[in-house]
């Protein structure tokens, strides 16, 4: 999936700060491994769920596009 070193998922330092302040609601192996989920969303075109507020984020789009159309001006 992604080119050179890459620690185990199970590594991330940072695991548990993470999950008390990850908001997705979606269940996947990434929740709470930041690095890994930013990436894995990137490749998609996309943004992670802490981009977005509640209501955005649980419809489960988090593309580019939704984004911008959140904060659009005017």
């Amino acid at each position: 999936m992604y080119t050179g070193v890459m620690r185990k998922l199970s590594e991330c330092p940072n695991l548990q700060s993470n999950l008390k302040n990850c908001s997705c609601t979606y269940s996947c192996d990434l929740k709470g491994r930041c690095c890994e989920c930013l990436r894995n969303h990137r490749a998609n075109n996309e943004l992670p769920a802490c981009y977005f507020p509640p209501e955005a984020e649980k419809t489960y789009d988090r593309s580019i596009g939704k984004f911008l159309a959140m904060h659009k001006r005017g």
